[in-house]
């Protein structure tokens, strides 16, 4: 009776460990950062320029879609230049986009990035504000 009882002990303290360990964790996508690397302020007014480090750090050991295919979407700034994709490791991809600051009506600046595939692909943004431009 015993053994029984310390059987069934173990097999329940088991289960729990293997549900803990299986049970939906956060899957985290491709990780996006970002480095203002030449013409950093607080505030941006229209037609300053910005060089911009887009670092993509590949979450997946396989990913099935190309750096290339990583799409850029702005609102009060435009890109005007940039380097091609550079392999830092394995899993790191970088690269440096000049971006003109054009401004808009509330001030608020996005630079997005993303990622599209089909292992939650990845999306970044950064936020920077400008002084608005008057209507």
């Amino acid at each position: 009776m015993k053994n029984l009882l310390k059987s069934k002990t173990i097999l329940i303290l088991l289960f729990g460990f293997l549900l803990v360990s299986f049970s939906a964790q956060e899957t985290k996508a491709c990780e996006i950062e970002f480095e203002i690397v030449k013409g950093k302020k607080e505030t941006y007014k229209a037609g300053d320029v910005i060089v911009l480090k887009v670092i993509v750090i590949l979450t997946h050991r396989v990913c099935p879609i190309s750096i290339k295919k990583t799409k850029f979407k702005t609102n009060g700034m435009k890109v005007v230049g940039a380097t091609k994709w550079k392999q830092n490791s394995t899993m790191e991809y970088e690269r440096k986009l000049k971006v003109k600051i054009l401004s808009n009506e509330d001030g608020k600046l996005i630079f997005n990035v993303t990622r599209t595939c089909d292992k939650d692909g990845g999306f970044g943004s950064l936020k920077l504000d400008a002084v608005p431009i008057e209507k």
